[in-house]
């Protein structure tokens, strides 16, 4: 019997290759969706978490007209690749990371941070709770932090906040999981509805970066094309209700960003310094020596919450420092605690080339020994008098030097990266008081570091849950292990 030809076995392996592709497979996840994709065909969809072809649909959670429906496409799907096969490997020759044609839509990330220090656990059943009484108090509704100006239902000026929404972490695992990926984009989806109907078709990729890809705490998603500007403009996307009920019900905090070089390689970030580098209000420490702590605290908490001019606050509070000896800067360092993660941030941040600066609104014997401890290679506070034959402070504040306030602190940045020709896409800040808000917005990527309400509400980014100040290093796009190399001495 004659040989089959050599090249029959080439042929066969093409053919095995083509009905892979066109067979009807299933995975873990098309049996667990609510949201079906809407095409057919091979398509790549978050790194190959839902691939296979789907031939049944079901309904989605929103509820749209017939046309917008057929419009639109599945969360994550690209038109389909130029496919090599060679023998069972198969290739796709684009991905949704390459680089973009010039009439495609703009690109945004999300870096999605799950709060691995608070994983939540399954709710105990009814059956399994102590009985309730008639007499026992109805639970007081709590205001999550970051949601409203106030997180006291006393001062909220609205009706009490909805229930929480059930969790899902604790059933889908305490980790970015697949279905919280695919709830994301479902989520992405249902705000295109407004969209013109060419630009309805979600496409996304993932990237796992930190610290593993089989439990992630980390993730980085990119997608496009952004939601209708007229209808949620992209700095407004994070505010969304869809995406504050995912980050509850997920347990998780979304920062979305433009997919673009500045976002990767920033050279100026610049940081308040109490209660961001460090962990207390400097302020407070000094009016502690004697014994007005209490006083000067309270002005401080209503002026970091924006309640209280910055300005006239500090001329308030420094006064009631009067008789402090002029060494207390020095008695202090020894009880300042650095924020974790600070200094190996910073270390990051200069390892690729950044100019770091410290902009206080405290005091410059400590700005200047922060910058010493960091570092960094600016620090700007204000400047205290003190009376050199009683070695004390006077209570006033050297009207030589600005006073530090939320306008000299964003005009500090501005010309900060003007003198060093960094354009502002290139610059990044970091605070926590209201005084923090105008150069949060200046910056390229500003981010409320564990901030107060009304902080959290108007910058443009938030994050609360991360493990350490070192988490802001993954807002460029950086990975664990590259973070690690940079830590290496």
């Amino acid at each position: 019997m004659a040989s089959p030809p050599p090249s029959s076995g080439r042929r066969r392996g093409l053919s095995l290759a083509k009905e892979s592709l066109a067979g009807n497979t299933s995975t873990y996840l098309d049996g667990n969706l609510e949201y079906r994709s809407h095409q057919s065909g091979p398509a790549t969809s978050i790194d190959g978490v839902l691939d296979g072809h789907q031939p049944q649909l079901r309904s989605p959670r929103n509820t749209l007209s017939s046309t917008s429906l057929s419009s639109r496409r599945s969360i994550s799907a690209i038109p389909p690749s130029p496919i090599v096969a060679q023998d069972t490997a198969v290739h796709t020759l684009s991905h949704t990371n390459c680089i973009a044609e010039s009439h495609d839509p703009a690109r945004l990330v999300a870096t999605i941070y799950y709060n691995s220090a608070s994983p939540r656990h399954p709710h105990i059943h009814p059956d399994q709770s102590p009985q309730a009484r008639p007499s026992d108090p109805i639970p007081v509704p709590e205001i999550v932090e970051g949601s409203a100006p106030t997180t006291s239902i006393a001062e909220y000026p609205l009706e009490p906040p909805a229930p929480e929404p059930e969790p899902l972490d604790h059933l889908y695992g305490a980790y970015i999981s697949q279905m919280c990926l695919t709830h994301f984009l479902s989520t992405l989806d249902s705000l295109l509805i407004h969209n013109k109907p060419d630009e309805r078709r979600l496409t996304s990729s993932h990237r796992c970066l930190s610290p593993d890809p089989f439990k992630p705490r980390i993730v980085e998603v990119t997608f496009s094309p952004p939601p209708n500007p007229e209808y949620l403009p992209s700095e407004l996307i994070s505010k969304h209700e869809s995406i504050y009920n995912f980050e509850r019900e997920w347990n998780c905090e979304i920062i979305l960003q433009p997919s673009n070089v500045f976002r990767r390689h920033k050279r100026l970030c610049v940081f308040d310094m109490d209660s961001t580098l460090i962990q207390q209000e400097v302020i407070d420490e000094i009016a502690d020596f004697i014994g007005v702590k209490s006083q000067v605290a309270a002005i401080t908490e209503r002026a970091m919450n924006g309640e209280l001019d910055f300005a006239a606050s500090l001329t308030a509070r420094v006064a009631l420092l009067k008789g402090v000896p002029s060494d207390v800067f020095e008695r202090l360092k020894p009880k300042i605690v650095i924020t974790p993660g600070a200094k190996e941030l910073c270390k990051v941040l200069k390892r690729i080339g950044c100019t770091l600066a410290v902009l206080s609104g405290g005091f410059q014997p400590l700005a200047d020994w922060l910058a010493g401890e960091l570092g960094l290679d600016h620090a700007f506070a204000n400047h205290l008098i003190s009376d050199p034959d009683s070695q004390t402070l006077t209570g006033e504040l050297h009207p030589d030097f600005s006073i530090v306030d939320s306008t000299h602190k964003r005009n500090l940045l501005i010309s900060l990266a003007a003198g060093k020709g960094i354009p502002l896409a290139q610059t990044m800040a970091v605070g926590d008081g209201a005084n923090d808000i105008p150069m949060l917005k200046a910056a390229g990527l500003g981010v409320a570091w564990r901030a107060k309400s009304k902080v959290q509400m108007e910058a443009p980014a938030r994050l609360n849950v991360g493990e350490s100040m070192l988490d802001i290093a993954y807002l460029l796009g950086l990975t664990k292990k590259e973070i690690d190399d940079l830590l290496r001495d």
